[in-house]
């Protein structure tokens, strides 16, 4: 069974691609599950994120399930960004039926988007320093499924930083908030040599007690669906984690 459990569509503000075009993509790349988790954002200078209508997302996945369900299994899911700074607003979305929740942080130094970090010159240690801290805060709120991305400024800053320690206690904490993390590819599409995570923070998740994982493309085009999920499936292993995924927001194993 091959999984593509962090997927976006037209939805999302920063995708064009139609939830159809995925579905046949899907198919056409042998893939047996896939899950659209488009972005819900609150944060007032995430232009166009405003504009998500889960009435009119919900509408497609039913059609599309009807028309292509009997040849792959599509889910239901959101990329909820920093539900700990917005509880009324994701307590009201998690009512919807959606079968798998990530949490994730886009927003965490200034109301700056990490490109905007970069291009601002803001340093290094202050962009992680900041960074972890308010991962802390988004585990300890809890009520997500999965970490996105957990070491996402990587992908802008091209360098990773962290003290082991500290990564410990919040891999300790995922694993008692009953969260998994995903092993996420698309820094793979974007010059880097590594996913993120990247195999030594999965050593120290798997060291904290952490058993599962899931692997995700983060595609918001159908050229990169499915992209390097083989590569995140073996470092998976090769740590001595469980792929999975949810449905109706409850774990599922990954078959081989």
């Amino acid at each position: 069974m091959r999984a593509d459990v962090h997927v976006h569509t037209c939805f999302s503000c920063d995708s064009k691609t139609a939830m159809e075009d995925m579905c046949v993509s899907a198919i056409q790349k042998n893939l047996n599950v896939i899950c659209f988790t488009d972005h819900v954002d609150h944060n007032p200078r995430d232009d166009g994120y405003e504009y998500y209508s889960a009435q009119a997302y919900f509408q497609e996945i039913e059609r599309v399930r009807q028309k292509y369900g009997d040849r792959l299994n599509i889910l239901s899911g959101m990329e909820f960004s920093e539900p700990h700074l917005y509880p009324s607003q994701f307590e009201e979305m998690k009512k919807l039926p959606y079968d798998f929740i990530i949490g994730s942080l886009h927003y965490w130094v200034d109301d700056l988007f990490p490109s905007e970090m970069v291009k601002k010159h803001i340093p290094l240690e202050e962009c992680y320093a900041k960074y972890w801290a308010a991962m802390h805060r988004m585990v300890e709120y809890g009520g997500f499924d999965c970490v996105g991305h957990i070491d996402f400024p990587k992908r802008y800053y091209h360098s990773l930083q962290y003290e082991e320690e500290n990564m410990r206690d919040l891999f300790r904490m995922i694993v008692r908030q009953r969260i998994v993390i995903e092993i996420n590819t698309s820094s793979l599409r974007r010059g880097l040599t590594e996913t993120m995570p990247n195999e030594a923070l999965l050593r120290i998740y798997q060291e904290q007690g952490g058993k599962f994982v899931m692997t995700g493309s983060d595609a918001h085009c159908c050229e990169d669906l499915v992209s390097n999920l083989y590569e995140a499936s073996q470092k998976a292993q090769a740590a001595g984690l469980s792929t999975v995924f949810f449905k109706n927001r409850k774990m599922q194993l990954e078959q081989s």
